[in-house]
């Protein structure tokens, strides 16, 4: 067996680890968790939706900002297309089914296959870079174990670092050393500082809309919870249990890993029982997003042929 069948078969053994892991956690609780899902308020679970169908609406802008950054402007339609067809690649146990989904529809756009699998790196890399940043927020509570007060010293850190790290000639020379190792042949050119910027607020904004969508099903079952619970374990504590989910590349969509940091970080003000009732809820709504508008892109690619013939 090759090295590439041995990664695959671990990857799916992992998964299928995780996924009996929480079934047999929910298992042991189910009493409590069901009555906490039977008090979540349906408004609530419609208002999380939404804001959740924002996170991947949101990215896609960015991704576009990037790839037009890099020479090619599609219009909203196809990109949408491939963008969210191409993110479904990421619920498969690996690393780059996305990416190359996305190269491979694009190629039928005439865009270039570097060119797309470039962005679709990039993109994936400065989401986790602003999760991470945002989520700095959140690292004091969560290694406290308790309601750790937000100090001014980890904002103050975190907008040095992020300034630092998207600094166009110092991420334009890790995007060169990073090709250099993977051997790929460098950028036609260096990423403007203006596409960096957009692209990192239109992420970072995906992560804010997805968090609220998480604090809204928090403030359901824990109406006393205060702005700062909600901000920084539900806001703050999502960008950085779904980076740290986006890190772990052996499972995919980070099952078992996201869900467990942001339980960890929501049991630092709510019951067990509640805290897995809205890390339940958040999966499903991002599953049922990410279906929503992967559907609608499956629909448009099938009509233009991307994804085979139509008949």
């Amino acid at each position: 067996m090759n090295r590439a069948r041995v990664l695959v078969v671990v990857r799916y053994g992992l998964l299928v680890l995780v996924l009996a892991a929480v079934v047999w956690a929910l298992a042991g609780s189910w009493d409590e968790v069901s009555r906490e899902l039977g008090r979540m308020s349906a408004p609530a679970i419609v208002l999380a939706l939404v804001l959740t169908l924002g996170a991947p609406l949101f990215t896609l802008v960015g991704w576009r900002i990037l790839l037009a950054d890099l020479g090619t402007r599609l219009p909203l339609a196809p990109a949408a297309s491939v963008f969210f067809v191409g993110q479904l690649g990421k619920y498969v146990p690996g690393s780059v089914w996305t990416v190359l989904a996305q190269a491979e529809m694009g190629a039928r756009l005439g865009v270039p296959r570097r060119r797309m699998a470039v962005t679709g790196l990039l993109s994936i890399g400065l989401a986790i870079l602003c999760g991470s940043l945002l989520g700095v927020v959140a690292l004091p509570r969560l290694l406290a174990r308790g309601s750790s007060p937000v100090t001014a010293w980890v904002v103050v850190a975190a907008v040095v670092v992020g300034a630092v790290l998207f600094w166009p000639r110092l991420l334009n020379a890790m995007v060169a050393l990073g090709l250099r190792v993977l051997r790929r042949e460098p950028l036609e050119h260096g990423l403007g500082g203006r596409a960096v910027l957009a692209t990192a607020a239109w992420f970072t904004g995906a992560w804010v809309s997805a968090g609220v969508g998480v604090a809204v099903l928090v403030r359901s079952l824990q109406p006393a919870a205060s702005l700062t619970d909600l901000a920084v374990a539900g806001v703050c504590g999502f960008a950085l249990a779904s980076a740290a989910g986006q890190l772990s590349v052996l499972v995919p969509a980070g099952v078992g890993v996201r869900d467990g940091v942001l339980a960890l970080l929501l049991v630092t003000f709510m019951p067990l029982s509640a805290a897995t009732a809205v890390v339940v809820v958040a999966r499903f709504l991002a599953i049922v997003a990410d279906l929503l508008v992967a559907g609608g892109g499956w629909a448009w690619g099938r009509r233009q042929h991307l994804l085979g013939s139509a008949g």
